[in-house]
């Protein structure tokens, strides 16, 4: 046996200085001193020794051990100094090195847009209200003489929460808050994010902005809304800006229009528009014999595309950086 420990001492002793890390000085004493180590396996075979070689060989083991403990102890030292250093040098910090310019951050394409859009209809009177995201079907829908059998309140359209709360579909739903509580005469426009559920594609989203608007007063009419559009569409894109008026149909508008502008060859639809249907003011507690009301809602997104000559709306929403960049 004392041949096999003279050759376990000199094996352990250069897997200990080989080992450079906790991990692999753990595997040696593993190897070495485990319940399957190679010294255990000697200290296990004393039993079968004479009594004499017994006593002689055990202390020769019970020395070996202690030997061992002392390497690893020791090399143990070293591979923290070792680990330490590593981690200095790999932190270590350059200080002659020229300092990195932060990125400077702005705001983002829509963020700008939708102050710009603010701001020009400020310039016309108007003041600003903000409503709740999620809204009620009494103040999504009811106040805006959608009846309960209408489309846009099915679940395939609207993201509903429960039976009677969802994701607001339309800012409108700010107009009738606000003439809920206050009297003619207003002229009020809101912004915010709707929600519906709209397949993504180059010109549609399932989560947009839209900005609404509405004058109350006695004597508003249809060519009221067409001078403030059409006023709107000028300080926006231009004096040479064409837009269209196309006859359409909204439960509370009568008569309705959808709003298009002219756009890379082609007429892109914008909004809706239209006198405020009777039916509403007088659930607002209004009297549509004394007071009439136009109202219209636009996107944000595609007056944007208009604007910077964007092709296709889901470029607002990845946040690449190339595009954003540009504006």
């Amino acid at each position: 046996m004392e041949p096999e420990i003279r050759t376990l001492r000199e094996e352990a002793e250069q897997e200990i200085q080989r080992a450079e890390t906790p991990e692999a000085l753990e595997a040696v004493r593993r190897r070495y001193l485990g319940k399957r180590g190679q010294l255990t396996q000697l200290l296990r075979g004393l039993r079968d020794l004479p009594p004499g070689e017994r006593t002689r060989m055990g202390a020769l083991l019970n020395e070996t051990k202690e030997w061992l403990e002392a390497q690893l102890e020791a090399r143990a030292e070293v591979v923290r100094a070792i680990a330490l250093q590593r981690q200095l040098r790999a932190e270590a910090i350059d200080v002659t090195l020229p300092g990195r310019r932060p990125i400077p951050g702005r705001p983002h394409v829509l963020g700008r847009t939708i102050q710009e859009i603010l701001e020009i209809f400020r310039s016309m009177g108007f003041e600003v209200a903000e409503g709740p995201e999620i809204e009620t079907e009494e103040f999504n829908f009811r106040r805006l003489n959608i009846p309960d059998d209408h489309p846009a309140r099915d679940m395939q359209d609207s993201f509903y929460l429960d039976r009677e709360h969802l994701l607001r579909t339309q800012v409108t739903a700010v107009d009738v808050r606000v003439m809920a509580v206050r009297r003619p005469p207003l002229r009020v426009v809101s912004i915010g994010r709707c929600y519906r559920r709209d397949a993504l594609d180059a010109t549609h989203a399932p989560v947009f902005h839209q900005v609404d608007g509405f004058w109350v007063d006695q004597d508003v009419r249809f060519s009221d809304l067409k001078g403030v559009l059409s006023r709107f569409a000028r300080e926006m894109w231009g004096p040479q800006t064409r837009i269209r008026f196309q006859p359409s149909y909204f439960p509370f508008t009568e008569p309705s229009a959808e709003i298009a502008v002219y756009f890379s060859g082609r007429w892109l639809e914008i909004g809706g528009c239209g006198m405020f249907h009777p039916r509403v003011l007088e659930m607002a507690g209004m009297d549509p014999e004394r007071y009439t009301a136009f109202a219209f809602g636009l996107g944000v997104e595609r007056p944007a595309m208009v604007r910077y000559g964007i092709g296709d709306i889901r470029l607002f929403w990845e946040n690449d950086l190339r595009f954003l960049n540009q504006f």
